[in-house]
């Protein structure tokens, strides 16, 4: 296939906004789609969400490419990105511009644009950057100008067209399913009808097979083969998975409520949530980004081996412990072990950790999503004894919301969060906040959230980017939308928390648009702060602002996809006033 067929589809998509509009576009493309390369460039992936392989190119790099392929100077990328904003917008016109840009170039094909690309996310050593640039530079020069801008925005990883989650998975349906579902769309009218039942069922089955594999590409080529195929996914111990997310309660009686009674109660931990994998007679342990963090961890691969299976995924948190008291360390204390690269043992000396497993996704050879979470408890405290390093979580089966809140302050005094509490039917649904379980924290609840923006500061901050425009996501967009600005509770020096410097470096390579002096960042970089109260406002996408938000902790241990939802801060806004009773 020719790189320009999957330019016009991402051109059409972008042209609209109007979801179903898109979902018609996108289904009529997957119904000839066959191959993973097409399906994942058109997500603006070069590997599966549960891939952690990374592009690593910045837009330093990004620039040293175009620059590269069209001849244009410094002086003339920064003056048209300072005009238009959008990397992938000045791509487009430097092309546009270079004479002879197109006589003696080869048409690009998405063979092509996948192969370079994945080379570069494979290249280490001496010299890296430069082939790296040199395989970029060789796509831009020979793109038409409309390839090149969608080139760049691939490289750095915001497509722009605005497919969101729910939007690929209708479509799927669409594509796959639509006479199944009585599926008819009215173009001009941009209007759709289907018989609510079987589409309810397609999605059911659909959702649970991405959340299973949690690769769209390979679904997508099931799809093309029915129902059958679907039904069939399984997990696959050695893959990390989306884990099962959960709202926050407003209390006990709220939390019965919501999950019935009697409940599981179970401590929340102040820890690294990770998930654990044994497969072919290997260990690995993901976080909830899917990255690989067993190397950081040594010293809980003998206990976990003491489990007595030939395969498995395990939820767990991972808690630091402190050596002289006994009692749990902070979250920031445990987070430098998942950073650290170098004198491993050494650090794992200093903050020794605890594993507490509460959950179990696939057990010798199974998977366990739709066991009752009784029975997925049953299975653990069978099968792990308490020993030096590792666990089952406290968890206690109540319900007297007495017991429950006399549970919950020996929580809060062992120094962890809160508790969960969890219905005993329910299955493991993985990424949903489904209300199989929530979370009872202390009266003043936090947001985690991720940065979309930011300004450099003035006078001593200039050299610093000093304001940070926050978002929560929208789950059935998959948007970002904006509810404030966040400047204070970052240091200024090194060695006293997070600075101002620290997230300078960590966001220049994100920036994606750059005018005057803001700029618009991939949305990669979580933090969790807290604030004085929600209020309702117009200058925010969200709909909402935080009154006097504060910086609390870079959360390293989240992705963008796990940030507070909109229906969080709708919650919490609707709850404030009688904050405070159990």
């Amino acid at each position: 296939m020719f790189y320009k067929e999957l330019v016009d589809l991402y051109s059409r998509l972008e042209a609209t906004s109007k979801r179903l509009e898109k979902t018609h576009i996108l289904s009529e493309f997957l119904k000839s789609a066959r191959k993973e390369s097409v399906i994942l460039l058109l997500q603006g992936k070069v590997f599966p969400n549960w891939d952690d392989r990374e592009l690593g190119i910045s837009s330093k790099l990004a620039l040293k490419a175009i620059s590269s392929a069209t001849g244009a100077s410094s002086e003339d990328m920064a003056r048209l990105w300072n005009d238009l904003g959008d990397l992938g917008d000045v791509a487009e016109m430097l092309v546009k511009n270079k004479s002879q840009s197109t006589l003696f170039s080869e048409a690009l094909t998405v063979d092509k644009v996948f192969s370079n690309l994945r080379k570069v996310a494979g290249m280490q050593g001496s010299g890296t950057v430069n082939r790296k640039v040199q395989l970029i530079a060789e796509l831009i020069a020979n793109s038409k100008p409309s390839e090149a801008k969608y080139v760049v925005r691939t490289i750095l990883g915001e497509l722009r067209v605005g497919l969101g989650e729910g939007t690929m998975r209708d479509a799927l349906i669409w594509a796959h399913f639509g006479d199944k579902v009585g599926l008819s769309y009215d173009v001009e009218n941009n209007k759709c009808e289907y018989d609510k039942a079987s589409f309810d069922a397609i999605s059911d089955l659909v959702q649970r097979a991405l959340d299973v594999r949690n690769d769209f590409a390979e679904v997508a080529i099931l799809a093309k083969r029915g129902e059958g195929a679907l039904s069939q996914v399984s997990l696959v111990p050695g893959r990390p998975v989306k884990l099962m997310l959960f709202q926050k309660a407003a209390g006990f009686s709220d939390g019965f409520e919501r999950v019935g009674s009697p409940c599981a109660i179970e401590f929340k931990y102040d820890g690294f949530r990770v998930q654990i994998h044994k497969a072919d007679g290997k260990i690995k342990l993901y976080t909830r980004r899917f990255e690989d963090v067993t190397d950081q961890f040594p010293d809980v691969i003998p206990a976990i081996e003491r489990i007595a299976q030939d395969s498995f995924i395990l939820d767990c948190e991972v808690i630091g412990v402190d050596k002289s008291t006994g009692k749990f360390l902070p979250f920031q204390v445990i987070s430098q072990r998942i950073r650290r690269k170098h004198n491993i043992e050494d650090m794992a000396l200093r903050f020794p950790v605890e594993v507490n497993v509460f959950d179990v996704l696939f057990w010798n050879g199974c998977d366990t999503l739709d066991l009752p979470f009784s029975e997925r408890r049953r299975i653990l405290e069978s099968a792990i004894e308490a020993a030096k390093g590792i666990k089952c979580s406290d968890c206690l089966i109540t319900e007297s919301k007495d017991e429950a809140i006399a549970f919950y302050e020996r929580a809060l005094s062992c120094g962890n969060e809160g508790v969960m509490m969890k219905n005993l039917k329910a299955p493991y649904k993985p990424g949903s906040r489904v209300g199989f379980g929530v979370k009872v924290k202390p009266t003043m609840d936090t947001l985690e959230v991720v940065i979309t923006g930011a300004e450099w500061g003035e006078g001593k901050r200039g050299r610093w980017l000093a304001s940070f425009i926050i978002a929560v996501r929208d789950v059935s967009s998959g948007d970002y939308l904006e509810i404030g600005r966040v400047g204070t509770g970052i240091k200024e020096k090194e060695g006293e928390g997070v600075s101002f410097d620290q997230l300078t470096q960590l966001l220049n390579p994100l920036i994606l648009e750059n005018k005057g002096r803001e700029v618009k960042v991939m949305p990669k970089i979580v933090i969790e702060v807290d604030y004085e109260e929600i209020q309702q406002s117009p200058s925010y996408s969200s709909g909402f602002a935080l009154r006097f938000p504060r910086f609390v902790r870079l959360r390293d241990d989240r992705s963008a996809s796990d940030v507070s939802t909109i229906d969080d801060v709708r919650t919490l806004y609707s709850g404030q006033r009688g904050r405070g009773s159990c």
